[in-house]
């Protein structure tokens, strides 16, 4: 247990804890460290055939990048790390499969998170999105070309464009998710499906997700260009007014005026 995240073992499953729902689970670089750490604990441990991560409380699984850290300068990547991405996770691959366990809302980051994991099982009141378009940003934890790769390319393509979420039902509908549960039952429905997993030979399933993701050493090579791509294009865009004008009219609680320059 860390105050950032926490960690558990359920038999054979690890299960990750994003521990601050005080701030809707956002991420900092403590929990970019504690979340990063244990997931590669996991991938060492033979003892670990699954990973199911989820976020503390009821309210939000994910509210992607903690602003307030960002403000004050805050790394937000892991200490030693940093090429594991947002929540030491994303760009974070290990063989073990992995499931998200999401309670609440996962927008921006934590639709991520979701895109991220092998799994997704989420509760009735869960929506997931990508509003970065709406602050002057893009999803650049990934989220911009795998949601193009696990949704038919135009629902995806209007998620990115209009920035509005979708429910778990329509989620489940598009295949973006695996289940819905009642809420309060969701890391439990993901625990069971974990169990579903590890009742299989566990050197063949982690195999088989190294071939399915085309994984050596850790390395999926063909994200590789998508990954330079989107960290190209969010620098450039940093350098933007309207980049500068989302966040300031979000905080001043106005609408942005956009200049395209």
């Amino acid at each position: 247990m860390t105050d950032a995240a926490s960690v558990e073992r359920r038999g054979n499953v690890a299960l990750i804890t994003i521990n601050r729902p005080e701030a809707r689970n956002a991420v900092n670089g403590a929990v970019s460290t504690a979340v990063g750490s244990a997931l590669e604990e996991a991938q060492r441990d033979p003892d670990v055939w699954a990973v199911v991560i989820t976020g503390a409380g009821d309210k939000s699984f994910c509210a992607g990048a903690d602003l307030k850290a960002i403000s004050r300068g805050e790394d937000l990547f892991h200490a030693d790390h940093p090429e594991w991405g947002f929540a030491g996770y994303v760009h974070h691959f290990i063989d073990k499969p992995t499931i998200a366990a999401v309670n609440g809302t996962a927008l921006g980051g934590g639709s991520e998170l979701a895109l991220a994991s092998d799994l997704v099982v989420a509760g009735q009141s869960a929506t997931f999105g990508l509003p970065e378009v709406k602050r002057g940003l893009i999803a650049g934890a990934g989220g911009v070309f795998r949601i193009v790769e696990q949704l038919p390319r135009k629902v995806a393509l209007e998620l990115i464009f209009t920035g509005e979420p979708i429910t778990a039902d329509e989620a489940l509908k598009w295949g973006l998710i695996n289940q819905v549960v009642p809420d309060n039952t969701v890391v439990e429905a993901a625990l069971a499906l974990a169990e579903r997993i590890t009742v299989n030979a566990p050197l063949s399933v982690q195999a088989s997700k190294r071939v399915a993701y085309g994984a050596d050493d850790g390395i999926i090579a063909a994200e590789e260009p998508k990954w330079e791509r989107t960290d190209r294009e969010f620098a450039e865009l940093l350098k933007s007014d309207d980049a500068k004008e989302g966040p300031l009219a979000f905080a001043e609680k106005r609408q942005p005026v956009w200049k395209a320059r």
